[in-house]
């Protein structure tokens, strides 16, 4: 019997293998998906759509012609969110961004947005999940717990799995190794290949790995031991198929990307490396990708009058620590839980319009909400994995809920 497959939009692994029953329009029991898989696909059980003015329910018709009337008289209105939303609905943001003259960023511009636009600018070799299933030997998860922040990463993807190349799997023909401040759960399935530096350390021990892959000894101000560094330099050396998998830990950790960089080379002068970034909402890298074919930059721009400018001070943190934005629309995303206290609180000052299928903390203060479908269980569309690779999907179950596209699109049309 053919089965009927969905893919699970918990997370950048846009898991397509995924089996879902459904009673009344209510996702009742969820297969094959992770702990993270089940929980976001059984978010669907809610009753009539909500559209709240002041927290008063209201039409849909009221709120669209209220949000379009706040994007119209704003002088400078910002846009953010999106990195849950799918690429149609994307596509439509930043056209809308353009005919309001907006500044538009989503979450990667304080996350992986430095190694997303390395990606798309071909400046690091990277290579599919795919892949990384079928031929890698050596795996290295860098400032990132994916045990914990994509479960099935090791099983489905890395570790775990029996490849096309790999057919003894783990136990004989991979390496997993991690290099994190922290023992983590994943650190511990690594077992005696976890490297633990301490905070800020992630440059020095790049350099001195590099010592140690280049034939010199390996220092650190730190005191890692040397032999350790040389052990790990080693089995760098020779993998066949290599890759890192690098979180925001390492990101956070540097000040540039230059020694990673530097990494990848000396890495792919020696054996076959490649990078994915562990990005955690389902497509940021889809709105990275969007908006650099549109633009040049991969987030943080102002419109103004068919130019476009780019710069850290078109940030989500910087437009509203510096008070430059004058109203927010908020597209999947919670900016009010996820900034800085100090800098959040300056939204309490601007109009807010909110839309995101379940209530959250801006939602909860926002001047308008709109209470919108979930994408991949309610709605459907495409989107970008991690890894770059262009997933399409439908929604398991009908609802009364409208989409992110079809509000966008309505809001488009009042202005």
């Amino acid at each position: 019997m053919e089965k009927n497959y969905h893919v699970c939009t918990g997370c950048g692994l846009l898991c397509d293998d995924i089996e879902v029953e459904s009673e009344n329009n209510t996702v009742t029991k969820v297969y094959t998906a992770c702990r993270v898989g089940v929980a976001h696909m059984k978010e669907a059980r809610r009753g009539e759509a909500d559209f709240l003015v002041d927290n008063k329910p209201v039409d849909e018709s009221t709120a669209i012609s209220e949000a379009a009337s706040i994007l119209k008289n704003a002088r400078n209105p910002l846009i953010f969110g999106l990195g849950t939303s799918t690429s149609e609905t994307q596509k439509i943001a930043i056209e809308l961004a353009k005919k309001i003259n907006a500044t538009l960023d989503d979450t990667s511009s304080f996350c992986l947005g430095p190694l997303a636009e390395a990606l798309i600018q071909d400046k690091l070799k990277s290579c599919t999940l795919d892949d990384v299933r079928n031929k890698a030997d050596v795996i290295i998860y860098w400032g990132t717990d994916p045990s914990d922040s994509h479960p099935r990463q090791l099983s489905k993807h890395s570790y775990f799995p029996r490849g096309i190349e790999k057919q003894r799997g783990w136990e004989e023909e991979r390496t997993a190794i991690a290099i994190d401040v922290r023992k983590s759960h994943t650190a511990k399935i690594c077992g005696n290949y976890f490297f633990q530096i301490p905070p800020k350390g992630d440059a020095e021990f790049i350099d001195a790995l590099i010592a140690g892959i280049s034939g010199k000894l390996p220092k650190t101000s730190y005191n890692y031991p040397p032999k350790k560094i040389l052990e790990l330099a080693n089995i760098l050396k020779g993998a066949k198929f290599g890759v890192i998998f690098a979180g925001r830990g390492l990101i956070y950790s540097l000040e540039n990307l230059e020694p990673l960089f530097k990494l990848m080379k000396i890495l792919n002068e020696k054996a076959n490396f490649h990078l994915i970034p562990m990005i955690s909402s389902y497509n940021t890298m889809g709105f990275n990708e969007n908006l650099f074919a549109e633009t040049g930059y991969v987030n943080s721009v102002k419109f103004e009058n068919g130019t476009v400018k780019h710069g850290p001070e078109y940030s989500v943190v910087e437009s509203l620590k510096a008070k430059t934005v004058d109203a927010a629309l908020i597209i999947g995303s919670d900016p009010l839980l996820i900034l800085p206290g100090s800098i959040a609180k300056n939204m309490l000052e601007i109009p807010v319009i909110s839309m995101d299928h379940c209530e959250t903390l801006t939602s909860k203060h926002a001047k308008i909400y709109m209470n919108t479908a979930i994408n991949g269980v309610e709605a459907g569309g495409s989107a970008t994995r991690m890894d770059r690779v262009k997933v399409s999907f439908e929604p398991a179950i009908e609802t009364k809920h409208p989409s992110e596209e079809v509000i966008l699109k309505k809001i488009m049309e009042a202005l």
